[in-house]
């Protein structure tokens, strides 16, 4: 019975590899995949990383991982797609951030010992949003300052 579970996972690496690792820029360590490649196309190519990193959630959540683990490797995609849709910027991340190969090691840690990487999980994403729901706060006030400096200019 191990067996299908095997291929499957072997399928979920390969498809995180030619997605975020497949490929190395001649002369260097650095590795990049299609996701990058596609990173370059302006909105279209955003989208589409999206959702092929999407594939590799849905095979994980076959493959058994649960709660906190896919809360973990939804927000590794998500913060690889809106980061990576900002210019230029965004294609540098693509580059570096490799959301797909964090997701299979993920999914490798939970088949493993899934308590213990659910319990990592729950942490990450919980600081995670933390940090998200600080960054739109400080965004606020940051405008709300700007604004009443505008009007202070104008008054």
């Amino acid at each position: 019975m191990t067996a299908p579970i095997r291929v499957e996972e072997a399928k979920t690496e390969r498809l995180a590899r030619l997605l975020d690792s497949q490929f190395r820029l001649p002369g260097t360590r650095m590795r990049f995949g299609i996701e990058g490649i596609l990173g370059l196309v302006p909105g279209v190519g955003d989208a589409a990383g999206l959702a092929l990193s999407s594939m590799v959630i849905v095979q994980a959540v076959h493959l058994g991982a649960r709660g906190a683990t896919v809360a973990r490797m939804v927000l590794n995609v998500a913060v690889d797609a809106v980061v990576g849709s900002i210019p230029l910027l965004g294609s540098v991340f693509d580059f570096a951030f490799k959301a797909n190969n964090r997701n299979v090691a993920l999914l490798q840690r939970h088949g493993l010992d899934p308590d213990r990487t659910r319990a990592e999980s729950r942490v990450a994403v919980r600081r995670t949003l933390i940090g998200v729901a600080g960054g739109l706060v400080l965004t606020l006030v940051v405008l709300i300052a700007l604004v009443a400096w505008i009007l202070s200019l104008l008054l």
